[in-house]
């Protein structure tokens, strides 16, 4: 649709489950957020790991998200003849700042479908983080059949936060703590 000028290159759109969703404009707190998650997370991944932001993740025919942050095995071409798949994937990070419904209820479970290992949803204003691992990949009844993962927490701002994949270049796990990161507004 790019290519034919239906869609512009200011659009910001995603393709899920066979439908363009428009995705809502990214407000100051937002992009603060990505912009230190992901300068964090390259400095401390070197390597080991590509760390792609607001780019698309190629999930099946029908499916080409954007999440804000995905964490991806490292590839010598660097991506650069193919979009990722769910086996590139090793975490996906989304920052909610006016869709925390929608990730939750939406690209979850979608993430769910596809394999993805691990998700993040963090909201923005209160810097909580829900963290879903353990794709159980299909629709069984409780919870799973909600989201879609086996474990779902919910890890507050000054608790340690890590992605059991995601190592860094000394093979340690790569542990953050959002309320140092990130501090409230006023830089408490």
């Amino acid at each position: 649709m790019g290519e034919t000028g239906i869609l512009g290159s200011a659009d910001r759109v995603e393709l899920i489950d066979g439908e363009i969703i428009d995705m809502s404009p990214i407000g100051v707190l937002h992009a603060a957020i990505v912009a230190r998650l992901a300068s964090t997370l390259s400095q401390r991944l070197g390597e080991q790991a590509v760390v792609w932001c607001q780019n698309p993740l190629r999930l099946g025919d029908l499916s080409a998200p954007e999440p804000d942050i995905a964490v991806l095995r490292a590839r010598g071409d660097y991506y650069t003849t193919a979009h990722p798949t769910p086996a590139d994937v090793l975490l996906v990070i989304e920052v909610a700042e006016s869709s925390l419904e929608y990730d939750l209820r939406t690209k979850v479970p979608l993430y769910a479908r596809h394999g993805i290992p691990e998700v993040w949803v963090i909201d923005a204003a209160t810097r909580r983080t829900r963290v879903f691992r353990h794709s159980a990949g299909g629709c069984e009844a409780g919870r799973e059949a909600v989201r879609g993962y086996a474990d779902e927490m919910s890890v507050e701002p000054h608790q340690p936060l890590s992605c059991v994949g995601v190592l860094d270049e000394t093979g340690e796990q790569v542990i953050l703590e959002l309320a140092r990161l990130l501090p409230a507004a006023g830089g408490k």
